[in-house]
């Protein structure tokens, strides 16, 4: 069963990350506006049970997501307690279950008030439910696959994604259409994600010396991002520009940081991280 928890738990994850992609493309072309504010129902057939256009189908299509990463989301909260003994599993899935709830509340305050308020509340509940479900993941696999090797792979993607980033921000090189801004959201997930990884697997190497000290840096490099994603809902004036640049910035001084703190880790095998069932 612990096989097919993992699967699940990847599955929900990785939908997770599509739905809050899909969310981004909803709210950059405007489609939130549709379905006539209305949540749950929308513009369409059947008493406005679906979409009477293309806009609102993009809307209707992000609930429909929604709904089924929620019901992952069950199905993984349920596995986790039945079948999991690791605490840190059952208290990660059990975090984005108790906040799946909150994140369909505010989703339903995107569509009848549509501020920046709700938006940024939405996006912000979003990363806590992924990075929770990517934990509770790696966890499920315990330190079998951890490794220093690994780890400086991890970071090594976190700096690759960081010009693809550059490269899809506003007023750099592309118009920020819907698609750039989903290209430039897919690459700071991927950064941030990489930094929940190595703050999770750092823990977990045999190596005490800077164990501690890259796991710190790992958070903060996750905190950076999140907080680079975040401000990406806001109009880009000057000053936001000047906060995404700095934020790129800080994402690579802080990836270069943890690399260098891996690189003088001796290579060898992770410990086991038992924790009380």
């Amino acid at each position: 069963m612990s096989g097919r928890l993992r699967s699940l738990l990847l599955a929900t994850t990785a939908t997770t990350y599509a739905l809050i992609l899909i969310g981004i493309y909803t709210a950059a072309t405007g489609a939130g506006l549709t379905c006539e504010a209305r949540w749950p129902l929308c513009d369409g057939a059947v008493f406005g049970l679906f979409p009477a256009n293309w806009p609102s189908f993009i809307e209707w299509f992000h609930r429909l997501i929604a709904m089924i990463a929620g019901f992952l989301v069950i199905g993984a909260g349920w596995g986790a307690w039945r079948w999991q003994s690791d605490r840190r599993v059952r208290l990660a899935v059990g975090l984005a279950l108790v906040l799946f709830p909150v994140q369909a509340l505010l989703g339903a305050g995107t569509v009848l008030q549509y501020t920046v308020v709700y938006l940024t509340a939405h996006l912000s509940t979003a990363l806590v439910i992924f990075a929770s479900l990517t934990l509770a993941t790696l966890w499920s696999y315990g330190d079998d696959v951890v490794s220093v090797a690994r780890v400086r792979y991890t970071l090594f993607a976190v700096v690759a994604a960081v010009p693809v980033m550059f490269a899809l921000s506003p007023g750099v090189l592309l118009v920020h259409t819907p698609p750039v801004q989903v290209g430039y959201n897919a690459a700071g997930l991927l950064a941030f994600t990489g930094f929940v990884i190595v703050a999770a697997w750092s823990g977990l190497l045999s190596t005490a010396g800077r164990v501690d000290a890259l796991r710190l840096v790992s958070v903060g490099g996750a905190s950076v991002v999140g907080l680079q994603l975040l401000a990406g809902r806001f109009v880009y004036t000057e000053l936001i520009q000047l906060l995404d640049a700095a934020t790129l910035v800080a994402t690579v001084v802080l990836a270069l940081t943890a690399l260098a703190l891996a690189s003088r880790i001796e290579p060898g095998r992770s410990r086991l991280a038992e924790r009380p069932s």
